[in-house]
């Protein structure tokens, strides 16, 4: 029997009026998240994502469409029935929204949806303090804590009630670099021991790239492209989303030193500079040194742009070959035949 979708989403409309007229935020949305996913939305400042978030949690009505999460339709339910489908969808924000005047202890404590005894809120409060790295913190307050561990905070927060589904709304977008690995090792990690669904919000293409197996680009409120993250990443179909995979590759930067003659780039004759990159995930064999052996050339890497997503290798290399002409052009159709695209970017004749 087909397991149901966590969250399944169909030609969603909303629109919002204002004294300047009415602003369409989502139109015609459909999207599908499978249960454990970790699904990104991504988009610009305005594309949309927020409002497509709220409506999930049922925060915002909707004109049109259905949102259906665990098998319960959102805009049908009455407000008893939302409430207790809200228990099993956790949130967290760009903005930590915790109480100054509490303890990290009773911030989380906060969350607790219904009336259980001290001792039991006690002994989940410092269960979650613990998964989420805390457990030294409890009696802090949030002054005394820096913006991850803020974070950190209100994801314990987000876990009280033990949801099966995590709303991650830009919650990475004011940390810095190292703080930002962190919390997304802390979502991996969660995910994996709590078997949970996690939606994130981002318009940071890093964050898809590290931490997501799916996603959706959004864009003026519709979806452009959609798909799984080292498909999209391999082959993006959308303007929108190949700038977006552009921040995140060096591979791009040839293009630059190419137009400003680089003497990095600089051929002398018979050379030529291509760009290599995976495009399938089944690519494990030693590139560089199976071509120089195997067709007698020699490779100068000038950089390279490699990362795992998805347990495969994805980016590529920009290379300098030299050899015989045959040479060269056997070991490109080698690497062709292997799912390795080849893009010669510049050639210098043999005089």
């Amino acid at each position: 029997m087909a397991v149901p979708p966590a969250i399944a989403i169909s030609n969603l409309t909303k629109t919002f009026s204002s004294e300047e007229g009415e602003k369409t935020a989502l139109q015609s949305v459909n999207l599908r998240v499978e249960q454990g996913d970790i699904y990104g939305i991504m988009g610009l400042s305005g594309a949309g994502k927020s409002t497509l978030v709220r409506c999930i949690n049922g925060l915002e009505h909707y004109d049109s469409g259905t949102v259906t999460v665990n098998s319960q339709e959102v805009g049908s339910l009455n407000r008893s029935d939302l409430r207790l489908l809200r228990r099993d969808i956790g949130m967290i924000f760009q903005s930590f929204n915790l109480m100054p005047s509490r303890t990290v202890a009773g911030n989380v404590e906060l969350a607790f949806r219904d009336r259980k005894d001290k001792t039991t809120r006690e002994s989940r409060v410092a269960e979650l303090l613990d998964l989420v790295g805390l457990a030294d913190k409890t009696h802090s307050y949030p002054s005394e804590l820096s913006g991850g561990q803020k974070q950190r905070v209100a994801i314990a927060r987000a876990l009280v009630n033990n949801p099966s589904i995590l709303l991650s709304d830009e919650a990475t977008s004011a940390l810095d670099p190292n703080t930002t690995q962190s919390i997304l090792d802390l979502l991996r990690k969660l995910h994996d021991s709590l078997g949970l669904t996690i939606v994130v919000i981002t318009h940071q293409m890093a964050v898809i790239k590290q931490i997501c197996n799916k996603v959706a680009v959004i864009a003026d409120g519709s979806i452009v492209e959609e798909g799984k993250v080292f498909d999209l990443f391999v082959n993006p179909q959308a303007s929108l989303t190949k700038s977006f995979i552009e921040t995140t590759s060096n591979l791009e930067k040839i293009s630059s030193l190419i137009e400003h003659d680089s003497p990095l780039v600089a051929l002398h004759p018979g050379e030529m500079l291509l760009r290599m990159q995976y495009v399938s995930k089944q690519v494990s064999f030693a590139l560089i040194s199976t071509i120089s052996r195997q067709f007698n050339i020699d490779a100068n890497i000038i950089f390279g742009d490699i990362d795992v997503v998805d347990n495969a290798p994805l980016g590529g290399l920009v290379v300098i070959l030299k050899g015989e002409q045959a040479d060269i052009r056997e070991a490109i159709t080698f690497l062709k035949n292997r799912d390795i695209r080849i893009e010669v970017l510049k050639h210098a004749e043999l005089a």
